[in-house]
């Protein structure tokens, strides 16, 4: 296998040429960066990541821990996330929390102890003891769509406040007064904020949110079933069953349809998060979509400052409404960008 002074007698450079070339440092002339690989490419020459990393203290590896692989949604964060890690010469370690508090305090164990640059965490609870004690450590961290209140580290996230009034609106405007929520779970910042915004948006629209038309779900398809099982049990079922994600939608859709029910002709449906599948489904599903590429990038460029000794600044997208069938009318693929 060669080695770097195999590249540099090829390119007829010195050692220490080469090495500013692989590690980018804008010294270097022109001509010289041109031979050096050149002569990397005809050797095949590749750097030793772990000599690397014990001389300048750096991996070039990030930690994603996501709240749920099988989610949709983080799917795609995920996927952009390694993309624009990679744009920037990173590798990603991926851990999946499931939704469980105590996997995800493994997965943050198991990076920092592989030396990882940086952790981006998308938190699957709101009072981790763990997380605390790693943005005190130093440890670059940023916090992707959840955050923890109290902790002082970068956020990058979408506010869908805009989207559910939206959201709601269009449901009023449509005749609709019985509004239902899935709610997710008390201790997720989202959890709670797509639930108060939901509140909210009806209060000013003069409609009350009873507690039996307050689900609380976990993000999890089956407690979206459940909840809406509960919904069409009540003595007045809501007309509207709104879920604070895709899985959940998807068990409120399954539990629609063991009833025998059609949406939205007995029972209009609406989703946070947006997923290509929901444009498959019959009728396609309005939903609240968030940027999610954007979300990605922003995150990876954050972590990627922390690293390097700049002090970013959180970053808050806006989410935005896709109209659909599944709460009646005859709008289709309609956009509310708020």
């Amino acid at each position: 296998m060669a080695g770097i002074k195999d590249v540099a007698a090829e390119a007829g450079v010195s050692v220490a040429t080469v090495s500013r070339v692989l590690n980018s440092h804008p010294s270097v002339s022109e001509e010289a960066r041109t031979r050096v690989l050149a002569a990397v490419e005809a050797l095949g020459y590749r750097p030793n990541a772990v000599a690397r990393s014990l001389r300048t203290a750096q991996t070039r590896t990030l930690g994603l821990v996501i709240s749920d692989v099988l989610n949709p949604y983080f799917t795609e964060l995920a996927r952009f996330v390694e993309e624009e890690a990679r744009a920037l010469g990173y590798s990603v370690i991926i851990g999946n929390a499931d939704e469980r508090p105590e996997l995800q305090d493994h997965h943050i164990r198991t990076l920092i102890d592989r030396r990882i640059d940086g952790l981006l965490v998308s938190p699957a609870d709101g009072g981790s003891p763990l997380m605390r004690d790693v943005a005190l450590s130093g440890t670059p961290m940023v916090f992707v769509d959840r955050w923890i209140p109290g902790i002082d580290v970068p956020v990058v996230r979408a506010d869908g406040t805009g989207a559910v009034k939206d959201l709601v609106a269009h449901l009023h405007g449509l005749g609709h007064r019985r509004l239902a929520i899935i709610a997710g779970p008390a201790a997720t910042t989202t959890g709670n904020e797509r639930v108060e915004a939901f509140r909210d948006a009806m209060r000013e629209l003069g409609l009350a949110l009873p507690d039996a038309y307050i689900g609380q779900g976990d993000f999890q398809a089956a407690s979206g079933r459940r909840a809406t099982e509960r919904f069409l049990a009540l003595a007045q079922p809501p007309e509207v069953v709104f879920a604070a994600d895709n899985l959940m939608a998807l068990g409120a859709l399954d539990a629609i349809r063991a009833r025998g029910m059609r949406v939205p002709d007995d029972i209009a449906l609406a989703a946070f998060d947006d997923i290509p599948w929901f444009v498959h489904t019959d009728p396609p599903i309005t939903a609240i979509a968030q940027p999610t590429a954007d979300l990605a990038r922003a995150a990876v460029r954050a972590l990627a400052d922390r690293i390097e000794g700049r002090t970013p600044q959180s970053v808050t997208l806006p989410a935005r409404l896709v109209v659909r069938r599944s709460c009646g009318g005859a709008a289709s693929n309609q956009r509310s960008d708020r």
